[in-house]
């Protein structure tokens, strides 16, 4: 059996409302907010390094 799909065809699709619980949505944002501290040190430690080397060419005259 084949099924052919018309990728032509687009369907538009919009969110009304999510019902969450109030206690689910309150661990979701704990998570979140405990997943967001090691990116932004590794945010941090890549930027320190960037503008260290950039902070560097600029203050000893060189041409990048």
């Amino acid at each position: 059996m084949e099924i052919k799909v018309d990728s032509r065809e687009t369907t538009k699709v919009s969110i009304i409302d999510v019902k969450m619980p109030f206690i689910s949505m309150v661990i979701f944002l704990v998570k979140l907010s405990i997943a967001a501290i090691p990116a932004f040190i590794i945010m941090s430690i890549v930027g320190s390094i960037l503008f260290a080397v950039f902070g560097t060419a600029v203050h000893t005259g060189m041409r990048l």
